[in-house]
């Protein structure tokens, strides 16, 4: 791992006891990010995409989460730091675009207040001062007339104004990290598309790491630098953007391209699903945790069925997690996965 990266977790263990047993919703990521980098971290529901995402923000802390390994931020661990010492480092140095604006926001405060609220935890200004700045983040965002719009509530916003103005509350401090939590969820396509276009120039403007969270693959691709696949709590495959989505090696990672539809050709065929659904949190499969899902365990031997694989590096910063040999998956993805993409 590299020491100068702004953003590095290592080893991240979040485990829930229930009354059921212990849901091991984060099991051992690691990943680092530079400033001005996007880290696009991808995968089914229930993968422990937004529970990392948490984590890093330490809304885990004080509840009933077991959390193990390091999350250093600008060489500040703070798996370790005080609840209040991470709180403060909240909205200045990092923050969040929830997945659902509607329930994130308050709804008995308007919108300005909120963004208004935030501006001045960190800043010592007056409120005039500090709702002017309002007014000029929810402008920068796209809000139209937001000197009026600034004192709606968020139900009077419509799903695109509401993620803007989400977006506005978590640039109001210029955060250094952001994390975006599904942010085109719900939105249609022209929304997300813009939604999509203003983090990107934001993130240039404030040279702020970002953190994408989606099952979209089509939002990873406009977006992320880097790649992070995770399954069942664990990164099963990591690399920079092109590898993943031209160079795969892990048969998850061929199967969420496979079931992602195609706008660049003419469609041939149906999608291709994975099949079978993702395993429970408290009683993970024993071995590869893809393995009951994966077409291709049988060529291990028997180890997917019994062994954990180790997160290898296959060339140049690819990670991958798989018992297949690299000969093996580099065969299978150029005679029999490629071809059937490219035929969708």
């Amino acid at each position: 791992m590299s020491p100068q990266s702004f953003l590095d977790v290592k080893d991240l263990r979040i485990h829930f006891p229930t009354d059921d047993g212990l849901v091991k919703s984060v099991d051992g990521l690691t990943f680092t990010l530079d400033r001005g980098k996007t880290l696009g971290i991808v995968g089914e529901s229930g993968s422990g995409k937004s529970v990392t995402s948490l984590g890093i923000l330490g809304l885990h802390k004080g509840g009933r989460a077991r959390i193990s390994g390091e999350i250093w931020l600008d060489d500040e661990e703070l798996v370790s730091a005080s609840q209040e010492h991470v709180r403060g480092l909240r909205g200045k140095k990092m923050a969040m675009i929830f997945q659902d604006p509607l329930s994130a926001m308050h709804p008995y405060y308007s919108v300005g207040d909120q963004i208004i609220e935030a501006y001045r935890i960190h800043h010592d200004v007056s409120r005039a001062v500090a709702r002017k700045h309002a007014i000029d983040m929810l402008g920068r965002v796209g809000i139209p007339e937001p000197a009026r719009r600034v004192d709606s509530y968020p139900h009077e916003f419509s799903g695109g104004m509401r993620q803007r103005a989400m977006i506005a509350m978590a640039l109001s401090c210029d955060p250094e990290l952001l994390i975006a939590d599904e942010p085109t969820t719900a939105l249609d396509v022209t929304v997300q598309a813009q939604i999509l276009d203003l983090m990107r120039d934001l993130q240039r403007e404030f040279n702020s790491a970002l953190i994408i969270i989606t099952h979209d693959l089509g939002v990873v691709a406009e977006l992320s630098d880097d790649i992070l696949v995770m399954y069942a709590g664990k990164c099963i495959e990591y690399g920079a953007g092109d590898d993943i989505f031209y160079r795969p090696e892990h048969p998850y990672t061929w199967g969420l391209l496979g079931s992602m539809p195609r706008l660049d050709r003419e469609p041939t065929e149906r999608l291709l699903p994975i099949k079978g659904t993702p395993p429970s949190l408290i009683n993970v499969p024993p071995g590869c945790a893809f393995h009951p899902r994966c077409p291709y365990s049988e060529l291990t031997d028997g180890m997917a069925d019994t062994e954990v694989p180790a997160l290898a590096e296959t060339e140049g910063g690819h990670l991958v997690r798989c018992h297949m040999s690299k000969s093996e998956r580099r065969r299978l993805w150029e005679t029999e996965i490629k071809p059937a993409l490219e035929t969708q």
